[in-house]
C-alpha cells in the first residue's frame, strides 16, 4: 500500500529477498557447481560464506536454497532448508530449537536439553524423504559461545546411520574465516576450498541495487539518480548494500515526515546520521575478542585528541588486555587485526606527516565519538565475560 514517497516499504526490509540478485553471479555459480551433487540426489555439501556486513551473504544463500529447493521439485526430489541467525541464538540449545521448529512448529521452547533437541532433530531429519540444508548465519557468534561442537554434529549425522546417509548439508554464513575456530574433529568434516568469498560492492555496484529496490519500493517521482548517487557514494566507503538499503528507507520515512513527495539531499545526510549508530553498533558486534580490545583501547587514546599513533595504540591494547584477563597479541598479529578495523571503516589509518614510508602511523575514528565507541565496546566485553574466549 502506497504512502507518502513509499509504494511498497517491505521492499526495502532486510527480510525481503529479490527475485534476482545484482552483481552476485561469481558467487552464484560456485554454489551451483558446489551443490550439484545435492541437487542430484547424491552426497552431503558443506560451504563457508565469508564477506563483511552486507555484502549479500545472507540474501544470495536465501535465494539460492529457495531455487534449489525449486528445481528439486521440479525433479520429482525434496530438499528443505531453513535458516538461524547464530547472533540471536548464539547458544546449542537455542539454535537446534529454531531447526526443529522448521519441522515442528509447535514443538515447546523449553524444558529440553541440548542432547534431547539433538536426538528430537535427528529423528526430524530421518522422517524426512529428502535432503535438508541448513544455513548457520554468523555462525562465529556461535562459536564465540562456545558452540562449536554443534557444527561438528550437524556435519557428521549423514555419516551416522543409512537412514541419515547424504541427508545433510551445511551452509555457514561469517564476516570471518572461522576455520581456525573450529576444532580437528570439526575441521575435518569441511574442505578448506568450499569457501566463497564475498567482496565488498563498489559504489556503482551499490547504486544499481538501490536503483533497483528504490523502483520497487518508491513512487515514480519520488527520486532522482543523484540522490541514489548520493547514498551509493556515501555507503561505497564501507561496501555495504544493506546500510544502503536502510538509508533509502530513513531517507524516504524523512521526507514523509516533512510532508515532502520528493526525498531532498538533506533527507540523505540526516539519514546517514540516524542510520550509521545502529550500523556501527552491528558491525562492532561482529569483531572477535582481540578486535574488540583493540578498539576499546584505540577510542580510550581517542576521547581528547584527534589522532594517536599506532604504537600508543598498540601500549593501550597491552593495558587493556591485563584488564580483560587476555593474553595480548604479537604486533604481527596486532597489527593485522588493526588494518582489518581500519578495512571495516571502524578506525582510519594514514601516515604521519614527516615520518618515512610505513613507519609510523597515524589512527582515528571519523563517525563516531570515542566516548560511544567506548561505551559499546566494554558493554560487548562484559556482556562476553562469563562466554568462553578465543
Amino acid at each position: 500500500m502506497a504512502s507518502g514517497v513509499f509504494r511498497d516499504i517491505s521492499k526495502l526490509s532486510f527480510d525481503y529477498v529479490p527475485e534476482k540478485l545484482l552483481h552476485r553471479e561469481e558467487q552464484w555459480r560456485r554454489l551451483e557447481v558446489m551443490f550439484e551433487p545435492v541437487s542430484q540426489g547424491g552426497y552431503s555439501q558443506n560451504v563457508l560464506l565469508v564477506g563483511s556486513i552486507g555484502t549479500g551473504k545472507t540474501v544470495t544463500s536465501k535465494r539460492f536454497c529457495t531455487e534449489l529447493a525449486f528445481k528439486a521439485r521440479k525433479s520429482g526430489r525434496s530438499i528443505d532448508w531453513t535458516i538461524v541467525n547464530c547472533r540471536q541464538r548464539n547458544s546449542e540449545a537455542s539454535t537446534l530449537l529454531k531447526m526443529i521448529n522448521y519441522f515442528d512448529p509447535n514443538f515447546p521452547d523449553r524444558g529440553f536439553s541440548s542432547q534431547e533437541l539433538r536426538k528430537v532433530l535427528r529423528k526430524h531429519i530421518e522422517k524426512r524423504a529428502g535432503h535438508c540444508v541448513f544455513v548457520l548465519d554468523e555462525v562465529d557468534a556461535l562459536f564465540r559461545s562456545g558452540a562449536s561442537d554443534l557444527v561438528y554434529f550437524l556435519s557428521r549425522l549423514p555419516e551416522e546411520s543409512d537412514t541419515l546417509k547424504n541427508k545433510v548439508s551445511l551452509i555457514l554464513i561469517s564476516q570471518r574465516h572461522v576455520f581456525d575456530m573450529l576444532d580437528m574433529s570439526a575441521l575435518s568434516t569441511f574442505k578448506r576450498t568450499n569457501v566463497v568469498e564475498f567482496g565488498k560492492y563498489t559504489k556503482e555496484q551499490l547504486f544499481d541495487i538501490i536503483s533497483a529496490r528504490a523502483e520497487l519500493a518508491l513512487l515514480s517521482g519520488s527520486y532522482d539518480d543523484d540522490i541514489l548517487d548520493l547514498i551509493a557514494d556515501i555507503a561505497s566507503e564501507w561496501g555495504d548494500a544493506r546500510f544502503a538499503i536502510e538509508m533509502l528507507e530513513k531517507s524516504g520515512m524523512l521526507a514523509n515526515e516533512r510532508m515532502g513527495d520528493r526525498i531532498g539531499t538533506e533527507d540523505v545526510r540526516a539519514a546517514k546520521a540516524a542510520t550509521y549508530a545502529f550500523v556501527t553498533e552491528e558491525r562492532v558486534a561482529g569483531l572477535n575478542r582481540d578486535q574488540l580490545l583493540i578498539l576499546l583501547a584505540t577510542a580510550r587514546l581517542l576521547r581528547n585528541r584527534a589522532y594517536t599513533e599506532t604504537s600508543e595504540v598498540e601500549k593501550s591494547y597491552r593495558i587493556v588486555c591485563e584488564e580483560h584477563d587476555t593474553k595480548p597479541r604479537a604486533h604481527t598479529q596486532f597489527y593485522s587485526h588493526v588494518k582489518e578495523l581500519s578495512g571495516q571503516g571502524l578506525l582510519d589509518i594514514k601516515a604521519k606527516k614527516g615520518s618515512v614510508a610505513g613507519m609510523t602511523n597515524m589512527i582515528t575514528m571519523l563517525d563516531v565519538p570515542a566516548d560511544v565507541m567506548v561505551q559499546q565496546v566494554e558493554r560487548l566485553l562484559n556482556e562476553g565475560g562469563k562466554k568462553k574466549k578465543r
